[in-house]
């Protein structure tokens, strides 16, 4: 995820394995999408009873100012990433605008305003797997 786009990442207290749909940050209530619920990988880390929900900063006129990602998974980590250590990809899902392989694992660049979009499309749950 660029880090221009990416205003926080929030530390919450998690009694489910579910993210939740809205959560409160800095006294505004913002959508939270959960692209990864359906995977069977826990939103919370069972040692600890939390989760992580990265906050995005929108695009104006499409959709809310800010809004989040729910994050799963093990060993999360932000880093700089080597062009040199990458192997291109297709995209492999919907909403993705690239895909590459590094140390072995498959990364999708996001294509961040369209899945902001989502929020404001009446039928969509912040829910829809992406």
């Amino acid at each position: 995820m660029p880090q221009n786009c990416l205003a926080e990442i929030l530390t919450l207290p998690a009694d489910a394995d579910l993210a939740p749909v809205e959560v409160n940050w800095r006294g505004v209530d913002i959508p939270v999408m959960d692209p990864g619920a359906d995977s069977g990988t826990p939103w919370r880390e069972s040692g600890n009873s939390s989760g992580l929900v990265a906050v995005i900063l929108g695009v104006r006129g499409n959709g809310p100012d800010y809004w989040g990602v729910a994050l799963r998974g093990t060993g999360l980590s932000v880093r700089n990433i080597d062009a040199a250590d990458c192997v291109d990809l297709p995209a492999v899902e919907e909403y993705y605008l690239a895909a590459f392989e590094v140390g072995g694992q498959v990364c999708q660049v996001p294509d961040l305003p369209a899945l902001q979009g989502l929020f404001s499309q009446p039928d969509t749950s912040a829910r829809v797997a992406t």
